[in-house]
């Protein structure tokens, strides 16, 4: 059997790390735009219990990343790559969800786990997730 070595995979955990924050804002903004329209900071604040001024870094960061438009004292829209990668992140978190409450998780425990879950499941865990809720 061919293995990668032990270090491959604690990098890959590293870059996981490293998009999980992006994409939990990209899908957040998504959600506040279908639910109520716009998506301000003070929003996200309050949804990801920081500051304003921690949204404001991630916010600079979205922008520079091509993943949102943001105007000072204005709403934050997402961009077609933004929009992209919201649905993207948001049915891989429907999936990991529905795994877990197939697996007899409580309902509040497999919201929680799904939370951090989703983003180190590569797309093959997601593909066999999926076969899986779909044979069950």
């Amino acid at each position: 059997m061919n293995s990668l070595p032990k270090h491959e995979f604690f990098k890959r955990v590293r870059q996981d790390h490293q998009t999980e924050l992006v994409e939990d804002y990209v899908e957040e903004i998504a959600h506040l735009h279908n639910r109520h329209g716009e998506a301000r900071a003070s929003d996200l604040a309050e949804c990801f219990g920081v500051s304003t001024a921690a949204v404001s870094k991630m916010v600079a960061r979205l922008k520079r990343d091509g993943l949102v438009i943001a105007r000072p004292y204005r709403g934050i829209f997402l961009t077609e790559l933004g929009e992209s990668l919201a649905e993207r992140v948001a049915n891989r978190h429907v999936v990991v969800l529905d795994t877990l409450r197939k697996l007899g998780v409580p309902e509040d425990i497999a919201r929680a786990d799904s939370e951090g879950i989703e983003h180190h499941c590569s797309d093959e865990t997601v593909a066999a997730m999926r076969r899986f809720l779909e044979h069950s």
